[in-house]
Order: structure tokens, then C-alpha cells, then sequence
């Protein structure tokens, strides 16, 4: 018999548990092109008010989230003031630049954070050489910076500048629900310095697909506008958020034990000659570690895992990511760091 392989590469890779399949098959119908889902319109409601604001709007992906969110509040030529390893700038195919006509201002710092300083420097001044300063974009949790947690006040001061300046706020909350686990602060104060925010079902919540937009009435009007032009209208979708609001009851609070196998796995990575983790900034449920050069590199080294029977993603020349989710149990942790610590052993 096959054993089945420890899939560490996301943790969009879970499958719907029985009793979310259940949830799923028994969520009442509607079309929401019409507007008349009620499980849909049950989720719209529900996550508008877990983030304290007037509505919501589900579509099919965390990208998709982003960019209407984009769309809905700039204008073509305006700049967006982003860090540079965020997910919208790396891993959305240059989405805001083709169908908003947006660039970006890039901000730097470490873990994915950057400073209220920082935001005044990229502001443009108002001339007319240059594009418009209309958004300030922040990723919580922020995956590159490995699966970070922003400092609460410092994300409060950097919205708070930014709001001064006259820019609009988005929140690429894709995994929020890990900051929300990880901090204990709610899900309103993370979303309260921000006039958009977006949330994935998919990653850490073991849904099949599926994301929410959370803004004002007038945002979202926009964004439902803008999920339509891009063919994210779905009709029956009330299956999807059938499996959302399944997550959001009963397996939201659990993301804790990831976060307990995420320290885990980069306590026993760190001890690994040549492998360096750092289980301090292991904020959550993403565990980034890097190779020394005489183990090969992360492209290599996840070759040697793969067959092996652990599956992980090079994210840089030495770089690797291993993500614990729902589908990863803890002797499966136990057996990745042991089948690592013997590749790394044996190159």
C-alpha cells in the first residue's frame, strides 16, 4: 500500500472534511447573479459584520478578492504603495497593472512590514508628472515574510498616515483568520484601520475555494461590478459558502494546533546541520527555512523530499516553505523533520 505523501507545499492543498461535504450538500440554493443565494447572502452578512463593515462580497479566489477590491478604488495611472514581496506583486500574474492600470510604489522592511515614514516617502507630491498615490496595500498574515503578524499599532500608524495623505486602505487578509488565532486581537480591530479588506476560505480553513471583499456599500457595489466584468458571478455558489460558514464555526479556533506544529517543525529544522529556521518569527502556520549551498538548492533538496514522501515548494534558490494545515497531523511533522534531517544527512 502507497503511503500517503505529508503534503507541506499550502495549505490550499486540504481537503473538505466529511462533515464540511455535508454542510455543503444540505446549504439551501439560490442564484446569486439574482442576488438570491441565501447561504451566500447568510455569508455576505456574516463576515460584514465579523469585520465590522456594511457589506461583503463572495467570489471564487483570493486573487480575484484583490483585484476588484483594487479596481473598486483606484483609477488607471494611480499608484498603489505596497511592500515588494506581497502577494499581489509577486503572485497575480501583474493583475493590477492590467486590469486596474495601476502601479506600484514599493516599500521595503523585513517580514513583510514597513513604516508610517516609509508611506510618506512613496506619496507623490501633486504634479502631474507623476501617477496618483490612491492605495496603500498590507498583507496579515504576510506570507513571504513568513507568515508574519503585523505589530497591531504599527499597522494602525501606517494606515493612519496613509489615511492622511487621502489614500484608501486594503487588507490582503488571504490568511487573517491565522492572525486573528495567533494574536487574540479581533477580527474587527484588524480590519477597522481599512476600507477594504479581503479573506480567503481556502487557505487554513479547508475549503474548496472561495473568498470574501469586505468594504463600505459603495466599495462593494464596485466590487460586485467588477466581479461580474471579470467572470467571477457564479449561481448556485451557495455550495461554496456553505463550506465557508461550516469553517467559520467549526474551524477557525483550531487553527492553533498548525501553529503549535509550525513552532514544532522549525525547532526540529533548526537542528538540522545546514539548515537554518528560525522558530522565533514562526508566527503561525508558514515555516520558511534556508539551505546551506553544500546541501544544493531548494529546488534540488525538494526533488530529494518529494521522493521521499514530503512535498514542500522552493521559493528561492535557497529558500524553502513547509505550511501545516488541517490535513498535516503532528506525527506527520515528526516524520518530515526526520526524512529532512536524513536527505540533508546523506547529500
Amino acid at each position: 500500500m502507497t503511503t500517503k505523501p505529508i503534503d507541506l507545499r499550502s495549505d490550499t492543498v486540504t481537503q473538505p472534511t466529511a462533515a464540511m461535504r455535508s454542510a455543503m450538500m444540505d446549504a439551501p440554493l439560490g442564484d446569486d447573479v439574482w442576488g438570491d443565494d441565501p447561504t451566500v447572502n447568510a455569508l455576505q452578512e456574516r463576515c460584514a459584520s465579523m469585520f465590522g463593515k456594511e457589506d461583503a462580497c463572495f467570489v471564487p479566489t483570493g486573487t480575484m478578492a484583490n483585484q476588484v477590491a483594487i479596481r473598486a478604488q483606484t483609477q488607471p495611472g494611480d499608484e498603489i504603495i505596497i511592500h515588494g514581496e506581497s502577494h499581489i506583486v509577486r503572485y497575480e500574474g501583474g493583475g493590477a497593472a492590467a486590469l486596474s492600470g495601476c502601479s506600484f510604489a514599493i516599500a521595503q522592511g523585513d517580514r513583510g512590514f514597513f513604516a508610517c515614514e516609509d508611506v510618506r516617502n512613496l506619496v507623490r507630491p501633486e504634479d502631474f508628472h507623476f501617477g496618483t498615490s490612491r492605495l496603500l496595500s498590507l498583507e496579515n498574515t504576510h506570507n513571504r515574510g513568513g507568515g508574519s503578524i503585523w505589530p497591531l499599532g504599527q499597522l494602525q500608524d501606517v494606515c493612519n498616515t496613509a489615511h492622511d495623505f487621502g489614500l484608501h486602505t486594503h487588507l490582503d487578509g488571504a490568511r487573517i483568520w491565522h492572525a486573528i488565532v495567533g494574536s487574540d486581537v479581533d477580527a474587527k480591530t484588524w480590519c477597522a484601520p481599512f476600507d477594504s479588506i479581503s479573506a480567503c476560505f481556502s487557505k487554513g480553513l479547508g475549503c474548496p475555494a472561495g473568498s470574501i471583499v469586505a468594504g463600505n456599500k459603495q466599495t462593494i457595489n464596485a466590487v460586485r461590478r467588477f466581479r461580474k466584468m471579470y467572470g467571477g458571478t457564479m449561481r448556485q455558489s451557495g455550495i461554496l459558502a456553505g463550506a465557508a460558514l461550516f469553517a467559520l464555526d467549526n474551524q477557525l479556533e483550531r487553527l492553533q494546533e498548525d501553529h503549535y506544529n509550525a513552532k514544532k517543525l522549525a525547532l526540529g529544522l533548526n537542528s538540522i546541520e545546514g539548515v537554518s529556521c528560525d522558530a522565533q518569527t514562526t508566527d503561525t502556520n508558514l515555516v520558511f527555512f534556508n539551505i546551506d549551498k553544500m546541501l544544493g538548492n531548494g529546488a534540488s533538496l525538494c526533488r530529494k523530499l518529494g521522493e521521499r514522501g514530503v512535498l514542500a515548494e522552493a521559493l528561492d534558490s535557497q529558500r524553502i516553505r513547509f505550511v501545516t494545515h488541517l490535513d498535516v497531523t503532528a506525527d506527520e511533522v515528526e516524520r518530515a523533520i526526520q526524512i529532512t534531517a536524513d536527505i540533508c544527512k546523506h547529500v
